[in-house]
């Protein structure tokens, strides 16, 4: 599933290309994707222009003249910028045309989402699907000491584990299952540990390693597991350099340990029992 890093890479790939440009067509090919694509796009949207391309959490936010496209590529998606003139390929749910390129959402599996948002109900942070996310890993917020502090503060009372605690994105947002394993590993916390036992260093270790994590995510362009490839069509290439994620039974990189995989809500989590002691 693209997480943060894979669909900031998108928003970085996209963003030249679509920065300031107008839209000339919209082509609703399958609207039937996690909710029901709005049939006005089509009628509204041409002759807009793109204002500015942002993200919050997950979900990539297109500023237009009198709104905002809400994109998000659920468990297969992917956004390509590609020439108008390419023949649609099996699976391409939502065209947007600027002229002699397209923005084409391809989506499989059909979790991904387009949305709209009008400027008249107010700004796009009312947004029902935004408003109860956690902040954002590189935000002031979440920087130096005040990252610690927000993972202190919301870990208070948590029964849960940390794995779960993080997963859910309601205190930082954007660390998927992959990031999860990494960042715990990487701050020397078992992934089982309850969030409501975490000392105030363990939550400073681990907002610096989520921090750390995610950026090097971005900068490989992002995980590749299954699907995931950027506005250009690559892979990322973030797994080759993983420490925990995907390596049972291989030796721990730093102790030589083996690396052990559990199940947690029905997602894999791996770590290291000796670097990672509970």
């Amino acid at each position: 599933m693209p997480e943060l890093p894979e669909v900031e890479v998108t928003r970085l790939g996209i963003s030249p290309h679509l920065m300031g440009q107008t839209l000339s067509a919209v082509n609703v090919i399958d609207g039937r994707l996690r909710w029901p694509v709005p049939n006005l796009l089509e009628k509204i949207l041409p002759g807009q222009k793109v204002r500015s391309i942002e993200r919050r959490g997950k979900y990539l936010l297109l500023e237009m003249d009198t709104g905002y496209l809400l994109l998000h590529l659920g468990m297969t998606g992917t956004l390509r910028v590609l020439p108008s003139g390419d023949p649609l390929k099996v699976h391409d749910r939502v065209t947007f045309d600027f002229g002699k390129i397209s923005l084409r959402l391809h989506d499989p599996r059909k979790f991904g989402a387009v949305l709209w948002h009008p400027k008249s109900k107010g700004p796009i942070e009312h947004q029902v699907l935004l408003q109860k996310l956690g902040v954002e890993p590189f935000s002031e917020e979440f920087s130096g000491d005040l990252g610690a502090e927000v993972l202190y503060r919301h870990s208070r009372g948590r029964s849960i584990s940390v794995k779960q605690f993080l997963l859910a994105g309601q205190a930082v947002v954007g660390v998927g299952n992959i990031y999860c394993s990494e960042s715990l590993f990487l701050a020397a916390i078992h992934p089982a540990k309850a969030a409501g036992k975490l000392t105030k260093p363990q939550c400073a270790r681990l907002a610096h390693a989520v921090r750390f994590i995610l950026q090097k995510a971005i900068d490989t362009g992002g995980s590749s597991l299954k699907d995931f490839v950027n506005s250009e069509g690559d892979p990322g290439h973030f797994m080759v350099q993983s420490k925990a994620y995907d390596r049972k039974d291989l030796p721990c990189k730093e102790c030589k340990t083996p690396i052990k995989k559990i199940v947690q809500g029905q997602r894999s989590t791996y770590f290291c029992p000796q670097c990672q002691k509970r």
